[in-house]
């Protein structure tokens, strides 16, 4: 079977006692090149560029001409995972590949409190797949947010002063629709995450 290099399906070149079921939280990327961070929107789990090593990338292929000049840092690319019924730690939806710009079927596993499990598939033809690692939110070493946007660590920072992105408390964020069901766990990075409006058009009202 022909496989999709999945790092290239997300861009170029959690605090607290974890278990193994919770997807959210902060993971790196098997190649080293960004981490993930995942929360829960209530009704999805979203994924987002929290860190990129090489910050910098543009979402040049974008089949939306309007967002071709939008940073890959702080993008969703794990697009509105839902529970899964039939598998036991798993949820379905979609992810981004800013490459190709394109959407694919995906599944993510939580395989162990340290290890999620990503996979993407065309028409279940084409597949492939990452092992995620779990770190501690802000502590990467790599550049955090969009410039403009969250507050921006340094490349190599030690883990006593690296940034911590998505400082925003519930509640603060201007861009938050009116009525949106509030993310699970009262989590300030959620509430950043869940109100992208990308995401919080697909949030209950």
């Amino acid at each position: 079977m022909r496989k999709i290099a999945l790092y290239g399906m997300i861009f170029l070149g959690a605090t607290g006692a974890a278990h193994a079921g919770d997807a959210t939280g902060e993971w790196r990327d098997e190649d080293g090149k960004a981490t993930i961070r995942v929360v829960d929107c209530g009704s999805a789990l979203w994924g987002v560029i929290a860190s990129e090593k090489q910050p910098g990338h543009l979402d040049t292929n974008n089949p939306d001409a309007a967002k071709r000049s939008r940073t890959t840092l702080g993008m969703p690319i794990l697009i509105n995972m839902v529970k899964s019924k039939d598998e036991e730690d798993t949820w379905e939806g979609k992810i981004y590949d800013p490459i190709r710009g394109k959407l694919f079927d995906s599944s993510i596993v939580a395989k162990s409190p340290t290890d999620l499990r990503v996979e993407g598939c065309v028409a279940m033809v084409l597949c492939g797949g990452q092992t995620w690692k779990r770190v501690e939110p802000g502590t990467s070493g790599f550049t955090y947010g969009p410039s403009g946007g969250w507050k921006t660590g340094t490349i190599g920072a030690p883990k006593t002063t690296a940034a911590t992105p998505f400082p925003t408390p519930i509640g603060a964020s201007k861009s938050a629709p009116k009525g949106a069901k509030a993310p699970a766990g009262n989590d300030p990075a959620a509430a950043e995450i869940c109100a992208i409006p990308e995401i919080a058009a697909t949030l209950p009202k």
